[in-house]
């Protein structure tokens, strides 16, 4: 049996380097016990639908809270789960979950209570990630008409979550790797999760993207309308 990490109360118990290469035998032995041929099938390579785009949050892991299989879900994680033009890293993980696995589905999935999301509505200098998390702070700017008027922090900074999250998934429908698979008639979906802690829920936020009627002309690659 594998070595649990936490106990009753949610704390963390001792882990060493030692321990994770000793878990991961662990692991092996009992998967093989439960499907001899597990790993066979593993290597033989990956198609999976989705790709998820998270927080590198620990407490966020896609296959866990989403109940699935490693195969199933192609994963890119950054601080704050943010969806920005100018990430080559992001961008690349896009482009080949798109044009080679070919998935039908990308997930943009933040989660309240969000470190990332908390630094950036205040003011605290903790160094090169202030960068990135002007990224949100510019999300903040776009909404702060509606974030100002919630009075209450957590409320607030759970708003932003979902806003950050939103537009991510906006950001993602105007790229060119998106627009040219919709262009070209193959079905890939947009969508923007948000996950809570508290209860292990996802929310899912409702704006899910299949092609670019959504979004101001100056955005748009193609007509894909009427190609």
């Amino acid at each position: 049996m594998c070595a649990k990490t936490t106990d009753i109360n949610n704390k963390p118990l001792h882990i060493s380097y030692e321990s994770l290469l000793q878990g991961n035998k662990d692991w092996v032995q009992e998967t093989l016990q439960a499907d001899p041929d597990y790993f066979n099938k593993l290597s033989a390579g990956q198609k999976p639908p989705i790709l998820w785009i998270g927080c590198s949050d620990s407490r966020v892991p896609a296959n866990q809270i989403t109940n699935t299989n490693p195969g199933d879900i192609f994963v890119h994680r950054n601080i704050a789960n943010v969806v920005v033009h100018t990430d080559m890293n992001m961008l690349s993980v896009l482009d080949y979950a798109v044009n080679v696995l070919e998935v039908e589905h990308v997930i943009v999935c933040g989660h309240y209570g969000c470190g990332g999301v908390e630094a950036a509505m205040g003011n605290k200098q903790f160094g090169i990630i202030d960068n990135w998390l002007r990224n949100i702070k510019d999300t903040y700017r776009l909404h702060y008409h509606e974030l100002d008027l919630i009075s209450d922090h957590k409320k607030r900074a759970e708003k932003l979550v979902e806003l950050n999250v939103i537009e991510g998934v906006f950001n993602l429908s105007k790229t060119s790797i998106v627009q040219n698979r919709w262009k070209n008639g193959k079905k890939l979906g947009l969508h923007g999760w948000a996950y809570s802690l508290e209860t292990g829920l996802i929310k899912d936020l409702n704006v899910t993207c299949e092609n670019n009627s959504h979004m101001s002309a100056v955005f748009k690659i193609a007509d894909i309308d009427k190609v």
